[in-house]
């Protein structure tokens, strides 16, 4: 500005445009430091410093923020704060107006839980679907934990009150510390693969979030979500919640409710066993009655047929049977016996030894017959032979040949009946009565 034309601001406008300036230029911005100068007034906002070795600077956080702390703000108490940069004009003071307040330590790792805690669920670990039932019965459980710790001593307590027939084994690890992750992975592993145990209790007493950190590992989470014994998880108070429970396949809020959801009141379970037997014997009975009155029904029926009237009967028709079996066998007898006497008398009568000497005289007079009968065929045949041979000699060539005759033949065989059929210098052969001659045509 000129000193003939000077802008001059009121105090009020010089801190109006120092905090619109200071709300611009700074966005939404985390700041770590140490709490002093707490007070809280009766209008229940909360006015303190942030402070480190070399700076401290005002803040305020307004009454609706206020009330939901989850610790109670005091000197000296490191501090993560989240809000926004203004000016309070009225005193020309810049502050830093809060809208989210927690321990420094506990902030870094409460936001890298909730980042892996979106991770694991993208992926599906914390799904309902996923998850087993317990076992109608646990008969032998594994409890991995610290074996110094509250929470075993709790849950032995409870398991041993309730159920004392409970096989119980404590697998020790460590529950706290950078080497507590991969000592509860390898005793889960190792407990699965055992097959001894129907079901494993995965428990700790409470601490701050960085003493159950051990419960938030990314490696502990994934093996309890695929592990082949369903696993149960209580870790801390009923306000903490870590990952390794989200994935269980049940989570408890304490050790000692971890134990009893696992087993049954013993009294529950004696209760049942006096109604199963009361039951049981209202049932034997019933049974037992059911059957007295068939018994009594089946001894009416019996009763009502006589049996031993019936049994008189069938015997009467046995005896009957067997009378009328004897006299079938000896009417039969009786019949066969006369047949044979009836045969012996045929053949008495026939003289079989008479009848051989006629059969056998007839039998030699038989046996001349054929040889008679084939003489007189014989001499027919001779005769009747001699005279087809006189009827054959008198057509035969030969016979012609015997007069002077001769037939000529080429040498092929084929008979000669004309002089066309050779030409000179053809052989030919003249058979005669009494020869060949071989021939050559001139």
């Amino acid at each position: 500005m000129t000193d003939t034309a000077r802008d001059v601001l009121t105090p009020s406008q010089l801190n109006t445009l120092a905090r619109d300036l200071l709300e611009s230029a700074f966005p939404l911005i985390w700041v770590e430091g140490e709490l002093g100068n707490v007070t809280r007034p009766a209008s229940g906002h909360l006015y303190f410093t942030l402070k480190d070795a070399r700076a401290q600077v005002r803040c305020a956080m307004f009454k609706p923020k206020s009330q939901w702390l989850n610790f109670v703000p005091r000197e000296g108490l490191r501090v993560l704060a989240r809000g926004r940069l203004t000016l309070y004009e009225a005193r020309g003071d810049y502050q830093l107006v809060i809208d989210h307040l927690e321990e420094a330590g506990e902030g870094a790792l409460r936001r890298a839980f909730e980042a892996l805690k979106a991770k694991l669920s993208a992926e599906g670990l914390f799904e309902q679907a996923r998850k087993r039932p317990l076992p109608a019965h646990v008969r032998r459980l594994g409890v991995i934990t610290s074996p110094s710790g509250a929470a075993v001593r709790d849950v032995l307590s409870v398991l041993g009150r309730r159920f004392p027939l409970l096989e119980v084994d404590v697998l020790p690890v460590q529950v706290q510390g950078e080497s507590a992750p991969a000592q509860i992975v390898a005793m889960l592993r190792r407990a699965a693969a055992s097959g001894r145990y129907d079901a494993l209790l995965l428990t700790r007493g409470g601490g701050s979030l960085e003493d159950l950190w051990a419960f938030n590992d990314e490696g502990l989470v994934r093996a309890v979500a695929a592990s082949p014994v369903p696993v149960v998880c209580a870790v801390g108070h009923e306000t903490d919640f870590s990952l390794a429970e989200f994935a269980a396949d049940l989570r408890a809020p304490t050790p000692s409710v971890a134990a009893e959801l696992l087993v049954p009141e013993q009294r529950d379970l004696l209760n049942r066993l006096r109604t199963l037997h009361r039951q049981l014997l209202n049932q034997h009975a019933q049974q037992l009655r059911q059957r007295m009155q068939r018994a009594d029904r089946a001894a009416l029926r019996l009763h009502a047929q006589r049996p031993q009237a019936r049994l008189d009967m069938l015997r009467r028709r046995q005896q009957e049977a067997v009378r009328r079996l004897h006299t079938i066998w000896r009417d039969r007898q009786q019949r066969r016996q006369a047949a044979l006497r009836h045969a012996s008398a045929v053949l008495r009568a026939s003289q079989p030894q008479r009848r051989l000497s006629t059969l056998r005289e007839r039998l030699t007079v038989l046996g001349s017959r054929p040889q008679a009968a084939i003489a007189r065929q014989l001499q027919r045949d001779a005769l009747r032979l001699r005279g087809l041979a006189r009827s054959l000699e008198a057509v035969s060539p030969l016979a012609t040949v015997a007069r002077g005759y001769a037939l000529v033949t080429r040498e092929d065989g084929t008979l000669v009946r004309s002089v066309t059929q050779v030409a000179s210098g053809d052989a030919v052969q003249a058979q005669l009565s009494d020869g060949k001659l071989r021939l050559r045509v001139e």
